[in-house]
């Protein structure tokens, strides 16, 4: 059950109604205005909706006509913490009651509401009095409260603090304070005049800033509630610093060791000393005291504000070796305090004399092929210092072809021990360093410089061992083909070069009536024009020789290839006919679809890309008749003849070859037909042809064959002759071109052929048009075709005796077996 404190007692809820003043003033019935007051009292806080009292009973309304009366409730000077419910007649808490809030300090609070009723209007005063809660902690106006006392303070001194508030009043404000637990500091709690409780701060023990330079403590302030609530502030305590600490150095007495001829301004000693106080007390000045002489003053210099000690004069240790001296540290306190410091300064000996280096000879410039172990330089050394201080080492660097050798007491020779090569290194700057056993070692250095004279020992260098420069044919005369240029390390005329072509003959002819290379900068020209058609390469060698004594050479190989040019036109070999004429041919009319009728073959003397031919009809009389294969020149039926094809077909076919610009050749092939078929011997055996010449039925065309053959023979020979007769053409022909040789591995002379299976089919055909029988004798396996043609008319022995007129081709032992 809650309990609420009320002016000191105690009450429950229950007994609340009968708690607040039950015993209201009488007021006067008879009139509507009362000016009597009905006192409550309850607590803060209380919470949304809890009743306070019941208006209606207590003022004697009846409840039923509270509504129709129009009951309500004014406050006065307040916001509206209250309200009257008016079906009930309860007076009950609409937000809670903050005292503090409402009457800030006051030691009493009151919230007055006027109850009013209409018909007839009657006036009710009530009065609340807030009774307070311990709701509020106390607080300190700062979190932390700083105090400044000198470490000299005595004890018992007292300090105020701030105190601390609390909202609350009666015994919920604040009671007493407490102290967090400290050796040096207490507090006493007082009562002001208005009641309110503070405290103050005892010291209780003597402070030394330098053991403890700050104090902090917690004050904490405790109220009188139930349960009770406290607040805390930090008390921060600085102790002021009072001069009571002499300065002190790190050693008493001090030892140094400085060597001789100490640079000016170089560090003997730090001296450092210190003092427990702070800010001027503990600044700290150096001096020298009366106890210094004056000749140590001279000689060293004292930093007061830093206390270094560094070298004033110059240090000799022939001259003074122990130097004492007494420094005084001083604080700037108001009342100084000082503290003294001893030091002996011991002068060490040091090796001051620089060992000293003398060239007595020195031979420059001498020659690259200088022999080993000669002597080039003599030089000798010596130190004015003793015992390890006056022994000495000479050395010259290890990277040098050269070497050092002891002569006699302190003189050493210097001698050639590598090889030596100007072309690598022209000079040499040889660094002569001679180091005493000092410690620390001193050194001193000569730098001599060595100039090599050349030697011719080296011969002319060509970039490249082989050279090989391709020259287009046709080529003008006098062209520039190549620079080939040598380079010879060495200097002079031993780097002068002289060019020249080594002589070789090719057929007879000398390489300096083809080439010339100019004897200076060894530019190589063309003396004439080249074809390729007969010169394709040349293989000779070029020599470059220095102007040395002796003189030296090399020599490189220079390969010329000839490139091709297009400048050959194809050649028709097949059909044969004479130049500027009509090759004619005669075909059955009867001959089926896909027969091969006429075949070209044509040839050309360039090289192998501008030689690739391909064959094309120029002019055809009825283009839906023939066919013409491009590549192999194969002229075939594309159907039969009709009775409305012309009896004569004009064929124009030309053969252009792949150069640029291509060229070409063309050939006109005129064809009758005739009624009359020609038996074509399509299936040829390696077995030699039997005829039966005996027979009735072919004697007559036996001799008719026979008698064609003979006139051909004599048209054969007549044009044979009239060749041989024309002028020999501008170019000459190699001996190699004797012969037409196809690319297709075909050979064609004198109406002889020798081919794979298609050329030899074409050859067939065409040659028994001719009244011509073709043969082809079987040769052991592996070994060439031998293709003969002869008369129709004759014997077997005849072929046999053609040897004369065969020709030979490279037809494998597999187109064999086709």
């Amino acid at each position: 059950m809650i309990r609420y404190k009320t002016r000191g007692d105690f009450v429950t809820m229950e007994s609340l109604k009968r708690y607040v003043l039950l015993s209201l003033f009488l007021f006067s019935i008879a009139n509507p205005l009362s000016a009597s007051v009905t006192h409550y009292s309850i607590p803060e806080e209380m919470k949304e909706g809890s009743v306070v009292a019941n208006l209606a009973t207590d003022l004697t309304l009846d409840i039923k006509t509270l509504n129709q009366r129009k009951m309500r409730l004014d406050i006065i000077a307040n916001k509206k913490y209250l309200d009257v419910n008016k079906e009930t007649g309860e007076l009950y808490v609409v937000e809670k009651i903050d005292r503090e809030h409402i009457c800030n300090t006051k030691s009493s609070c009151y919230i007055k509401l006027e109850v009013i009723l209409e018909s007839p209007l009657r006036i009710f005063n009530i009065e609340i009095e807030i009774l307070d809660m311990n709701d509020n902690a106390p607080q300190f106006r700062r979190d932390a409260i700083h105090l400044d006392i000198s470490e000299v303070t005595p004890r018992g001194e007292r300090f105020s603090l701030s105190n601390a508030v609390d909202p609350d009043v009666g015994s919920n404000s604040v009671k007493t304070y407490h102290l967090s637990e400290s050796e040096y500091f207490n507090i006493e709690v007082q009562t002001g005049r208005d009641g309110s409780k503070f405290a103050e701060l005892i010291l209780t023990k003597t402070l030394d800033r330098e053991q403890q330079a700050v104090h902090n403590l917690i004050l904490t302030a405790v109220d009188g509630g139930t349960p009770a609530r406290s607040g805390t502030a930090s008390v921060i305590v600085h102790i002021l610093d009072t001069n009571d600490n002499p300065p002190t150095f790190d050693k008493e007495n001090l030892s140094v060791n400085l060597m001789e001829n100490s640079p000016i301004g170089s560090l003997v000693v730090h001296l450092n000393a210190t003092d427990l106080d702070e800010g001027s007390n503990s600044d700290i000045s150096y001096s020298y005291s009366l106890y210094t002489s004056e000749k140590t003053q001279e000689t060293f210099n004292l930093n007061p504000a830093t206390g270094e000690v560094t070298v004033k004069g110059m240090l000799n240790y022939e001259d003074f070796r122990i130097y004492d001296m007494e420094v005084i540290a001083t604080d700037k306190g108001a009342t100084s305090l000082t503290g003294q410091c001893t030091i002996k300064i011991l002068v060490e000996d040091m090796n001051d004399n620089h060992p000293e280096i003398s060239i007595k000879s020195f031979q420059s410039p001498v020659t690259e092929n200088i022999e080993l172990e000669t002597v080039i330089a003599v030089v000798s050394v010596s130190d004015k210092d003793s015992g390890d201080n006056g022994i000495v080492d000479l050395h010259v660097p290890d990277n040098m072809p050269f070497k050092l050798r002891e002569s006699s007491d302190n003189y050493y020779e210097l001698v050639v021990s590598e090889p030596l090569d100007r072309e690598k290194v022209p000079e040499y700057d040889i660094t002569f360093t001679v180091t005493d056993r000092g410690s620390p070692p001193l050194s001193d250095n000569e730098t001599m410089t060595l100039e090599l004279l050349d030697v011719n020992d080296n011969v002319p260098q060509f970039p490249q061992s082989f050279y090989t420069i391709r020259v287009m044919e046709n080529n003008a005369p006098g062209a520039l083909l190549s620079s080939l240029t040598a380079f010879d390390p060495d200097l002079h005329e031993n780097q002068y070069l002289v060019y020249f072509i080594i002589e070789k003959e090719i057929a007879n002819t000398s390489m300096s009536m083809l080439f010339s290379i100019n004897p200076e900068n060894g530019n190589l020209y063309a003396l004439k024009t080249f074809d390729y058609e007969i010169e394709k390469e040349f293989l000779f060698h070029i020599e470059a020789r220095d102007s040395g004594s002796p003189p030296l050479s090399s020599n490189v190989t220079v390969h010329i290839i000839i490139v091709d040019q297009n400048d050959n036109a194809p050649v028709i070999v097949s059909p044969w006919r004479a130049q500027g004429s009509v090759v004619e041919e005669k075909i059955p009319r009867s001959t089926d679809k896909g027969s091969l009728v006429a075949k070209v073959i044509a040839l050309d003397t360039d090289s192998v890309h501008n030689s690739r031919i391909t064959y094309q009809f120029l002019q055809v009389t009825d283009a839906t008749l023939f066919s013409l294969d491009q590549y192999n020149g194969e002229i075939r039926t594309m159907r039969m003849f009709s009775y409305r094809d012309p009896r004569h077909q004009r064929l124009v076919v030309v053969a252009k070859d792949n150069g640029e610009p291509a060229l070409s050749a063309t050939v006109t092939i005129k064809l009758t037909t005739m009624e009359t078929a020609v038996k074509a011997y399509s299936d040829m055996t390696e077995e030699p042809l039997e005829y039966d010449i005996f027979s009735d039925i072919n004697l007559y065309l036996v001799i008719g064959l026979g008698s064609v053959s003979f006139l051909l023979l004599i048209t054969i020979l007549v044009t044979i002759v009239i060749k041989c007769q024309k002028p020999k053409p501008s170019k000459a022909a190699p001996p190699s071109r004797n012969s037409v040789i196809s690319e297709r591995n075909s050979t064609i002379a004198d109406s002889t052929l020798v081919s794979n299976d298609a050329y030899w089919y074409s050859l067939f055909l065409a040659e028994t048009r001719k009244g011509k029988l073709v043969v082809r004798q079987p040769l052991p396996k592996g070994s060439r075709y031998i293709v003969s043609s002869i008369p129709r008319g004759t014997g077997l022995t005849d072929t046999s005796d053609s040897a004369a007129s065969t020709l030979q081709a490279s037809t494998t032992s597999s187109s064999s077996s086709t």
